[in-house]
């Protein structure tokens, strides 16, 4: 059947229009299975690129189409990803991104999106990884789930218990939001100044830092774990002349963005319970904070389709 130029821009505009109402959903999917803003970008770009070869006049649900591509896009990169990460230089840890335009990244609970918790995802597989993120930030039901991961009902539910025990085995309590500002504060005004004992009052005394700088010199290629050794490196001398801090949105949460005669050298993250700060993690990767300065305009752009069917948006 041929079709009109007229009907084909508007079978195009239709197209763009139900992408975007979703993409955020998208975007939020892929991050959380994948860890990084990047790679989260490039499944949602070639979702956008199958949505448009697809008859859409079969899709009985385009949310539904749309959310089981990215989910199965995202473990397949995701399975990759593991392999490249066996040679990744130090601690990794989960590419930071800008919230404070969107603090949940499309989901319903904005909890499973925090750095610490993400970074936990991490020892789950790539399909249990993605059962708990449908679950647990989206709300999916146990049967869509199914259908998404092309599992049985009875296998997702227990995969989804599973992840769920692993997690609450792993994690701890979260302080609320303005006291996790107030420890970091402390923390940054603490190292700046070489306040030692400060530093280690406000530690937990299994405090463990992480340090993502995949070989930069002068970076712990090793956590290093311990009240009294997590404050003296964080009082490292070489880190704090001439640096400018700004506090950011980052993961839900309130990180600090350590700049230089201003380029951003390091994002600083915290994770924060009763008992004091248990886990900092430093992002000294370039390419990790260029991804994090870039996320801040993600939802900001129209999206547009591109020449030759493709689209241009910051997705």
């Amino acid at each position: 059947m041929h079709l009109e130029p007229s009907s084909m821009a508007g079978d195009l505009e239709e197209a763009v229009s139900v992408f975007v109402q979703h993409r955020r959903r998208l975007f939020g999917i892929a991050y959380r299975v994948l860890g990084s803003a990047v790679e989260a970008e490039d499944v949602v770009q070639e979702v956008w690129l199958r949505w448009q070869k697809t008859d859409r006049s079969a899709v009985v649900s385009p949310v539904a189409f749309l959310s089981s591509a990215t989910t199965r896009l995202a473990i397949n990169v995701a399975q990759s990803a593991r392999a490249r990460r066996e040679t990744y230089i130090g601690p990794w840890l989960p590419e930071p991104v800008d919230t404070s335009s969107d603090p949940e990244v499309g989901a319903q609970r904005a909890e499973a999106l925090e750095m610490a918790l993400l970074l936990v995802l991490e020892k789950l597989s790539p399909t249990e990884r993605a059962a708990y993120v449908l679950r647990e930030a989206f709300d999916y039901a146990y049967p869509e789930i199914a259908e998404i991961l092309r599992l049985s009902l009875v296998n997702v539910r227990k995969i989804v218990s599973r992840a769920r025990k692993h997690l609450s085995d792993e994690q701890r309590e979260s302080v609320d939001t303005a006291e996790h500002t107030r420890l970091l504060n402390a923390f940054v005004s603490a190292a700046r100044t070489g306040n030692v004992a400060s530093l280690e009052a406000l530690l937990a005394p299994d405090a463990v830092s992480l340090s993502d700088g995949n070989g930069i010199r002068a970076c712990a290629r090793i956590p290093v774990l311990g009240r009294a050794r997590v404050a003296r490196l964080a009082v490292y001398r070489r880190l704090w002349p001439d640096v400018d801090i700004g506090l950011v949105d980052a993961n839900g949460r309130t990180g600090a963005l350590l700049h230089r005669h201003g380029e951003p050298i390091a994002l600083l993250h915290i994770a924060a319970s009763k008992e004091g700060i248990h886990q900092v993690m430093w992002v000294f990767n370039p390419s990790k904070i260029a991804a994090f300065t870039a996320s801040r305009s993600r939802f900001s752009a129209a999206f547009q389709p591109g020449i030759g069917g493709c689209a241009t948006a910051a997705v």
